[in-house]
Order: C-alpha cells, then sequence, then structure tokens
C-alpha cells in the first residue's frame, strides 16, 4: 500500500506525537559519535537497529526523498512498525524528505512533515529552505538535519540555517579534507556528521543535474539518480557476449562477459576519450573511512554516516555491524584503535568495484 499523504492535510498533530521528536541523545547506546544507518526498507531498518546503529534514516515512498526507486521506502503500514521497533531499541529515526519542492508539488513536502511528526520520527532530514521554514515554524520541537543534499560544504552556509530555521545537525558533503571538517566545525554550535562507508560521488552533492540531462529528470526535484525506468540492458546479437548498459539512451557502459555489469551511472561510466576508453569522471569504487576514525573522533565529528538505503539488508548488517565494532573500540581506546584485518576485509566485499578509498579525505595533489 502507498502511504497517502492526502489524509494528513488537516490532521491535528497530538502532544504524544510532538514529545517523541526531538528524543534526548541520552537514550543512545554510546556516548562517542553516532553511527547513523541505511533503511531503505523494513528489514534493512531491522538489520540497521539490530546490528547496533544509533540512528537510521529512511524515506516517503515517493519523489519527497532522494531515493526515490521503486521497491525502496516505506509506506504507511511499514513506517509505523518500522518507527516502533527501532524506538522500542532506543534507536532515533530520521525521516529524509531531502529533495526540492517545486511550486507546483510544495504541498506533498509539506504533508510528508506533517506525517513525519504524526508518526512520531525524531528528526527530519532537510535540503530546501523553504521546507525548514515551514517545519521549524509548525513543529518548532521537531529536530532539523541539513541534508548533505543542501551542499553546505562551510560554516558560513551551516550557521546561516541554524541562526534562520535552528538546525541541529548538518551533513557534509563528501568534497571535504580532515582539516576542512575540523574548520567547519570549530565555528558553529552545529552537531556536525561525516560519511564514514559508501557511494562517492564527484559532482557537488545536491546540485548534481548530469543525469537530467539523459532522462529528463532531475534527482534534486524527482528524488532517482538514474531512473530504472530510463534504463536499458542491451545484448549485441553480433556480440552476444558483450552487454551495454545506456540511461535515456545514452551508452554508460559496455561490459564482457567475464565482467560484473554496475548500475549505470553517468559519473562512474566507461567513455571515449582521445581514442581511450576509461572511467573518465570516476570509478566505481567506495567511500572507507575506518583508519580516520581517531582523527574524526578528536576534531569533534559527532555521527558517522553510512550510505547505502538502495542496498540490501545484508548490507546494511554487514557494514553496521563492522562500524559499531569499530566506532566503540575507538571510544574506548582511541590511542590504541587500530583497524582490523577482518573489519576491512568485509567491507571490500560490498564496495562498489571491491575497491575503497579515502576520497576527498586523501588529497595528494595539496
Amino acid at each position: 500500500m502507498t502511504l497517502s499523504l492526502q489524509s494528513t492535510t488537516a490532521v491535528e498533530i497530538s502532544a504524544q506525537a510532538l514529545s517523541r521528536c526531538g528524543t534526548d541523545a541520552s537514550t543512545d547506546r554510546t556516548a562517542g559519535m553516532k553511527l547513523v544507518c541505511p533503511a531503505g526498507s523494513l528489514p534493512a531498518l531491522t538489520a540497521a537497529v539490530d546490528n547496533g546503529a544509533d540512528d537510521v534514516y529512511m524515506g516517503i515512498r515517493d519523489e519527497t526523498n532522494a531515493r526515490n526507486f521503486a521497491g525502496l521506502n516505506f509506506d504507511e503500514k511499514s513506517m509505523r512498525e518500522g518507527i516502533r521497533y527501532a524506538h522500542s531499541h532506543n534507536v532515533r529515526v530520521l525521516m529524509a524528505l531531502n529533495t526540492y519542492p517545486q511550486p507546483a508539488t510544495w504541498e506533498k513536502w509539506q504533508r510528508a512533515v506533517d506525517i513525519a511528526v504524526d508518526y512520531g520520527v525524531d528528526a527530519i532530514i532537510v535540503a530546501d529552505m523553504g521546507l525548514m521554514d515551514y517545519a521549524s515554524k509548525k513543529y518548532p520541537q521537531l529536530r532539523l538535519h541539513l541534508s548533505v543534499q543542501g551542499s553546505a560544504t562551510n560554516y558560513e552556509a551551516i550557521n546561516f540555517v541554524y541562526e534562520r530555521f535552528g538546525i541541529t545537525r548538518a551533513v557534509l558533503p563528501r568534497v571535504l579534507s580532515i582539516q576542512q571538517i575540523a574548520q567547519v566545525i570549530n565555528h558553529t554550535p552545529v552537531e556536525i556528521e561525516a560519511f564514514g562507508f559508501g557511494s562517492l560521488s564527484i559532482m557537488v552533492e545536491g546540485r548534481c543535474a548530469l543525469s537530467s540531462y539523459a532522462t529528463g529528470e532531475s534527482p534534486n526535484t524527482h528524488g532517482g539518480c538514474s531512473p530504472a525506468k530510463a534504463v536499458r540492458w542491451e545484448k549485441k546479437s553480433v556480440v552476444p557476449e558483450v552487454l551495454d548498459s545506456r540511461l535515456g539512451g545514452v551508452l554508460i557502459d559496455r561490459f564482457s562477459a567475464d565482467e560484473h555489469p554496475g548500475y549505470p551511472t553517468l559519473c562512474r561510466g566507461r567513455f571515449k576519450v582521445n581514442d581511450d576508453i576509461y572511467y573518465a569522471f570516476e570509478e566505481p569504487t567506495s567511500l572507507n573511512t575506518l583508519e580516520l576514525l581517531p582523527k574524526l573522533q578528536a576534531i569533534g565529528v559527532k555521527a558517522i554516516k553510512i550510505e547505502g538505503r538502495q542496498r540490501s539488508p545484508s548490507y546494511v548488517a554487514l557494514v553496521t555491524r563492522v562500524w559499531r565494532d569499530a566506532i566503540n573500540a575507538c571510544a574506548s581506546k582511541p590511542e590504541e584503535y587500530a583497524v582490523r584485518p577482518d573489519w576491512q576485509a568485509a567491507l571490500s566485499r560490498v564496495a562498489e568495484g571491491h575497491q575503497c578509498t579515502l576520497g576527498a579525505y586523501h588529497r595528494t595533489w595539496k
């Protein structure tokens, strides 16, 4: 069943629902950095909770969230069950409402905020300032987190939305070094959340329009980069073992029989440039910052985010378990912290292209 947003246009938000918003941090499992894990489905949510997440983040089954893919996200029944399960284990629930509404669809995003509060989420993750304004005025007790889609890479931007809308946490884009993150933390009262593991993007998060050129739909308003309806897999009759992947008719990649085909996104495609065919923008690889945990903890990062609402419950379970162990070890004895080989081996198995990188955290050109 698809969640009916229309039913909440005149909903009376109960005192009980509001009291659940902004759950006190004392209910969290650890005193150190919080572990924020993806929940693209109810099984993924329970996997995150069971394996040690402090926070889980979910989305409604429509374009109000930036992972609007068929088979993902939550309808009314699964949302109620997921929030109940998380809260019964003292895990906070964050609702991603992190796409940008347009004038013709503004009311859908407003109703999504109403639903999030009515169902008892602990915070909403927002990028659009109009939606921040609506939520902060109508529900002043509701915690607001600035989404990575907001593209705030400096403390001036973060303090701007803090002063006007009272955001309590900001998720930083995956383009900053350790020194730059420390600079942000030193100049803002807002909690800072940084990505620890998962997919990377070389594009400015929240501003990427690359896939819209091929599909006609912006991921920032429709919620899906490389929507499934625009994806095509084709086998050449002359060379049947070759598999082509296309997005909106654009050839993204060509795989031989011994290659594992990845999901077609323009930034991770192989293209011909000056007679060479290679990953011209970005290779399929995953960010993995396990080795940087002591530094991230020392500079004051409050939460580590795991990317992957589009990934399976088994992925969520494995990655959550590894990062729970790592964060606990770092919080207990940071001076003795060392990355265990079994942690790295486990994460490499589920990484894109089975390879990991430190991304912008390690800049050899500086």
